[in-house]
């Protein structure tokens, strides 16, 4: 008999529930005001992401990946410092860009809430592009605890590559339809759709800084999506009324 309870969610990770702008940001502020620089710190910022993003999405797709999601953030560091003559940058001021500050970052504050609930009734699983040390990092500074993190530096495919979510169903011995995917990308919930997941678009509109860019800003969720709310707390009461979990 086919059960289409919703059992798990399957979160990613990076902007929907992590501010990584205002980590990147401050770092690069921080690190400016120690060398009298001034500069569009959340342009460079929002720089840094899309650079890493750019290095990392669907890697593995025709041969096995060659980095991980903090090598990337060293590259793109170093290649804004290059381009916007930011060479004075100490090796540990790269480190405090590229690492510290994704690694210390804050999840969004309407989402530990929200999360304590979710996790009493579903099994609630990172499935993310970042590193497991990333996320190892970021959770114990947040006080989350998933009941499983899938990292793609395990899987060996990135998102947006349908293996990738392939490889959590099977790992979580669900059936595709039974495990929620909630992000605030289209792209990655459009591949998850694919996969044969549930979706939730959880709308972020500052991921990408006040006010983010219209070209990065993801806020415009597809009407085959099964669940799009502005909170986690909506999302609570959009699962419920769902009625398959």
């Amino acid at each position: 008999m086919k059960n289409n309870r919703i059992m798990a969610l399957s979160f990613d990770t990076g902007g929907t529930v992590l501010d990584w702008h205002s980590s990147f940001k401050k770092a690069f502020s921080n690190v400016g005001s120690r060398h009298n620089l001034e500069c569009d710190w959340a342009l460079l910022a929002n720089d840094l992401r899309q650079r890493s993003l750019n290095m990392m999405l669907k890697l593995g797709e025709k041969t096995p990946p060659d980095k991980n999601i903090d090598e990337a953030h060293y590259i793109a560091v170093n290649q804004i410092c290059e381009e916007y003559n930011l060479n004075v940058f100490t090796q540990e001021d790269r480190h405090a860009i590229a690492w510290e500050s994704f690694h210390n970052s804050l999840v969004w504050p309407d989402f530990k809430k929200a999360f304590l609930r979710l996790r009493s009734n579903y099994i609630v699983c990172s499935h993310t592009i970042l590193s497991f040390r990333l996320i190892i990092d970021s959770s114990r500074k947040n006080n989350v605890n998933w009941d499983a993190v899938f990292s793609c530096e395990a899987i060996g495919k990135y998102k947006t590559l349908i293996d990738s979510y392939k490889k959590v169903a099977s790992w979580l011995a669900l059936e595709p339809h039974q495990i929620c995917k909630v992000a605030c990308h289209t792209s990655d919930l459009d591949a998850a759709r694919q996969a044969g997941f549930i979706t939730a678009f959880v709308h972020r509109p500052m991921e990408w800084g006040a006010p983010g860019p219209p070209s990065l800003n993801d806020v415009s969720p597809k009407p085959d999506y099964d669940v799009v709310v502005n909170t986690f707390q909506e999302l609570v009461k959009a699962l419920q009324a769902l009625k398959l979990g």
